[in-house]
């Protein structure tokens, strides 16, 4: 499957608001939340299995992983972005980092 194949197939399952502004919000803020899942499954992981991997939910990390694609799926296809567009320009921008030893380090523009 590819990102556009999966992307034309996540939108069919978004629930549409009647007021676009209201609906990219909320996706946003989806993205957001799902994100924080993630975050929370990695602190109950250092907390209570003292970061050991073969402890670790890999399943449950995929689910929440596959919630935050939607989410992306969804927000760019409501900015009319191609996700296949969104992967290919983040690659080609980590390649150029790292073609000038600069994937480490801050800042958007290194």
């Amino acid at each position: 499957m590819t990102f556009d194949d999966y992307q034309a197939k996540a939108i069919t399952t978004n629930l549409k608001n009647d007021d676009p502004v209201l609906e990219l919000l909320q996706q946003v803020l989806g993205l957001g939340d799902e994100a924080g899942e993630v975050q929370a499954i990695f602190k109950k992981w250092v907390r209570d299995q003292g970061s050991d991997l073969h402890r670790l939910d890999t399943e449950n990390v995929k689910k929440e992983l596959g919630d935050i694609l939607w989410y992306i799926a969804v927000v760019a296809h409501d900015l009319n972005i191609p996700l296949e567009d969104i992967a290919k320009q983040n690659i080609a921008k980590l390649a150029d980092r790292k073609s000038r030893g600069t994937l480490r380090g801050s800042g958007d523009n290194r």
